[in-house]
């Protein structure tokens, strides 16, 4: 009991020196202002001084507060007071975080492991290597092709997740997932947009031997796809959509759409698309402490996202933390904040195009053209476009959605009832049952016989890339 009685007189002794220690500190700070800045005749004194207006309006406010000074010792003077109450706080503050960091009580942080290369790779025109991986039939038996740009901290590793190989050989499905620029094992891109994204998406097509094929976009991975829609609808079959994102600052969104958006998210996350849109270098700071940091953390946490009863459920699943893990692994394995800076920007700034130019429309025709012709020309997409969008979802709102179906009302939207942003896609081998057959019909299966393509062609351009990526990994 005495020994207890002392423990407890120590720390209150001690919690009082702190406390003048602490108001020493201030008074220091302040007699250096006072002797640098704050003298009679300096600006200061006369805008904000004891006399001046706002110097009167000030001290009217904080004079309601100094019933605190009764806790502070000596310094009875309310700005004094306030001003050590501000510093005390901030220190307390900052301590309490580097407290946090080695909580022993917070979960597990896993050391993210950088895995081997293992990618098969093209280079583009200009000299780019670009990452890709092929799920599902051959080439040469596909009855549908389709391509899956990922979204933001993802990779090539993601494209539908959980699929399984049985459900893509009874559609006759090839499916094909590649790397952003400066994720996973594809070659930064120093300059890129979205129509540089729509040029790669075509590039790779073509090294591929693809001809017609469907896009798909999920998440922030839908503006790549919106893109595609934009600059190379030749080359699409259709689009299907996931919580497609959309740039929140579209101008052609009305202020009600925006507001439903907005209402959405946290402070934190509308305060990383200020800086993505105003400030995007800043973003950099965020990102090395986050998920560049080399270790592993929460999605929610990192992208401030606010989820739902059922993605938070989901996340807990050993499954898809497994899944995530590799997946984030590979996308930032070159350790490099630059492409996810991009990334962010992209989500927020001039896309280089309207969501309207995808509009269905009739051209405009000169009087003299439309007198000796009686086709009519169309703008725009003439392909389906399927939304598959989440009732739950608070990381890409349901007004978004229902923005895209006022701009693109050809858009065939299937909303879904409690779904939230990730438990439609992720590993329901039963929703992707249900996707397959809305965009493809009834499966009937691969090909039987090679359908017509220079096959020779593709095998040769297959073989030399293989040449030169062995020939690239040998020298890294």
């Amino acid at each position: 009991m005495m020994e207890w009685a002392k423990t407890k007189e120590c720390a209150t002794e001690f919690m009082a020196g702190v406390a003048e220690i602490t108001v020493a500190f201030g008074k220091g700070c302040r007699d250096i202002v006072k002797q640098s800045l704050v003298n009679e005749d300096s600006y200061i004194v006369k805008k904000l001084g004891r006399d001046s207006y706002i110097g009167k309006k000030l001290r009217a406010h904080f004079s309601r507060l100094s019933f605190f000074n009764r806790y502070l010792p000596e310094d009875k003077d309310p700005l004094h007071a306030w001003s050590v109450i501000f510093l005390v706080s901030l220190l307390s503050f900052l301590a309490l975080h580097v407290n946090f960091e080695s909580d022993p009580y917070a979960p597990v942080v896993k050391q993210v492991f950088v895995h081997p290369p293992s990618a098969t790779r093209i280079v583009l025109p200009d000299g780019r290597y670009i990452a890709y991986k092929e799920q599902g039939v051959s080439f040469h038996r596909a009855r549908f092709s389709v391509i899956v740009p990922h979204s933001f901290l993802s990779s090539r590793l993601a494209g539908i997740p959980g699929v399984k190989e049985s459900l893509l050989e009874e559609f006759g499905i090839r499916l094909l997932t590649y790397d952003l620029p400066g994720f996973g094992e594809s070659d930064p891109h120093p300059k890129r947009n979205l129509e540089s994204s729509a040029k790669d998406l075509a590039f790779l097509a073509d090294a591929l031997g693809v001809n017609k094929f469907w896009v798909v976009g999920y998440s922030s991975g839908s503006m790549h796809a919106w893109a595609a829609l934009r600059y190379i609808p030749d080359r699409l079959a259709g689009a299907a959509m996931f919580a497609p994102m959309v740039n929140p600052y579209d101008p052609i969104m009305t202020k009600e759409e925006r507001r439903r958006t907005w209402n959405k998210w946290t402070r934190k996350r509308k305060f990383m698309y200020f800086l993505a849109r105003r400030f995007p270098r800043l973003l950099a700071l965020f990102y090395q402490r986050s998920f560049l940091s080399g270790k592993h953390g929460q999605i929610d946490r990192w992208l401030s996202l606010s989820l739902g009863r059922r993605d938070k459920a989901l996340m807990e699943d050993p499954v898809y933390e497994e899944f995530w893990q590799r997946d984030v692994e590979e996308s930032i394995r070159q350790r490099n904040s630059r492409p996810f800076v991009q990334e962010a920007a992209l989500q927020v700034t001039d896309w280089g195009f309207s969501l309207s130019d995808l509009k269905l429309q009739k051209r405009k025709q000169s009087w003299l053209k439309s007198m000796f012709t009686e086709t009519q020309e169309y703008t725009g997409f003439l392909g389906p476009i399927h939304i598959w969008q989440g009732m739950d979802d608070k990381v890409v709102p349901p007004s978004m959605t229902d923005f895209v179906h006022r701009v693109l009302p050809g858009a065939a939207v299937h909303k879904l009832p409690y779904e939230g942003h990730f438990t439609y896609i992720y590993f329901c081998h039963e929703c992707h049952r249900q996707i397959f057959t809305t965009i493809f019909g009834t499966p009937q299966g691969p090909h039987s016989i090679s359908v017509e393509v220079d096959q020779t062609t593709l095998e040769t351009n297959i073989e030399q890339q293989e040449v030169v990526n062995d020939g690239d990994y040998a020298q890294n």
